[in-house]
């Protein structure tokens, strides 16, 4: 069965058309690393590939590394969630983003968000679209914290959670850090 067009944000959903989807649909979540200062540039890149259609969920936090008219694509936070939804008949918007993505890939990840969906925690879009999640779908994660959070040794428990989830790593790299630090 073809899944439900997705709407924009305030449009209610109506079903797709029968026909053979061309797009492969790419959802890419944002959480309030620092690196999501790299958003624009990711999302260029992203769009680069032909055939790849790409929506992105931010987490408020998030909101603070980039400038949302740099983001050429649709772009939902936990607003949207609240203003689409006002009845039993209307769409939910995290259940609607599960059924639109072929693929989620959260970059960057920061530690509080990886945190969050290790113990399955729900409390805001993103988070809420984690948890929907259709297992059956690749989701890649790209950890970026501090060095001092990677080397706690709650990061290496919660890695693990989301490994066994099915969820795959995309390894850190070692640099400089905004902070001046050297390290992950």
């Amino acid at each position: 069965m073809e899944p439900l067009s997705l709407p924009e944000p305030g449009i209610p959903a109506g079903n797709s058309s029968s026909g053979a989807r061309e797009k492969f649909h790419v959802l890419l979540g944002v959480t309030g690393s620092v690196a999501a200062l790299k958003l624009p540039l990711l999302v260029a890149e992203l769009l680069k590939i032909p055939g790849l259609e790409v929506k992105v969920v931010t987490t408020e936090r998030a909101k603070h590394f980039y400038n949302a008219q740099e983001i050429p694509v649709t772009l939902y936070g936990d607003e949207e969630e609240w203003q689409l939804w006002k009845g039993r008949s209307d769409p939910v918007l995290h259940i609607e983003l599960r059924r639109w993505a072929d693929l989620m890939v959260l970059a960057p990840l920061d530690a509080n968000t990886l945190a969050k969906v290790a113990n399955g925690i729900c409390d805001n879009l993103l988070t809420c679209v984690i948890r929907a999640w259709d297992l059956s779908k690749p989701l890649l994660f790209c950890p970026a914290m501090n060095t001092a959070m990677w080397e706690h040794p709650v990061t290496a428990q919660h890695l693990e959670q989301l490994r066994g989830f099915g969820y795959t790593e995309i390894p850190c790299v070692v640099k400089k850090l905004v902070c001046g630090d050297e390290g992950q």
